[in-house]
């Protein structure tokens, strides 16, 4: 169903392995292309200390090349909030009507590329007031989808937050 789609799969350091290792494998049955993006290329553990390599470093990528970006939660997303060049290549694949799809913790990243405001969003709880602080609208739903930006909450939203995020690369 995604033949001939490339997704851009973000990770830094301690990382959920649930919210990235499940939309990578389930992208990757459908027929997309996967690639790792990192502020390095190198191996990251996640918080369990399950390992991901990264295949690209984020000077490599141009967000041109991708029809999406997906952040999973843990606390990779507060350091990969740090690195101007990631949030550039978030905000761009953004502006361009392209997938931004997070979890969790993720909902960070889409604070500090500034595209919160006015946007309906969800995530894990311990960041409502830092979504709604950023001027997003909170909802307590498994996902949520507004424009081209896809959230959810935590691992056990998942099989949701992945039906959505498949049926919006299914359609462009």
């Amino acid at each position: 169903m995604l033949q001939g789609k490339r997704i851009a799969l973000l990770v830094e350091e301690l990382y959920d392995e649930f919210e990235f290792w499940y939309p990578k494998m389930r992208l990757e049955e459908e027929g997309a292309e996967v690639v790792v993006v990192a502020p390095e290329k190198k191996v990251y553990k996640g918080k369990k200390g399950f390992p991901a390599q990264a295949d690209r470093a984020i000077q490599e990528v141009k967000a041109e090349d991708f029809h999406g970006v997906m952040i999973p939660g843990g606390y990779c997303p507060d350091r990969l909030r740090r690195f101007p060049e990631v949030l550039d290549f978030v905000r761009k694949i953004y502006d361009s009507g392209k997938l931004v799809a997070t979890i969790c913790h993720g909902g960070w990243v889409l604070i500090s590329a500034g595209i919160t405001k006015g946007k309906t969003l969800t995530g894990f709880f311990a960041i409502k007031d830092d979504l709604v602080n950023s001027g997003a609208n909170f909802v307590d739903r498994p996902v949520v989808r507004d424009g081209n930006l896809i959230t959810s909450r935590n691992p056990k939203d998942l099989p949701f937050y992945m039906k959505e995020i498949i049926k919006f690369l299914g359609e462009i």
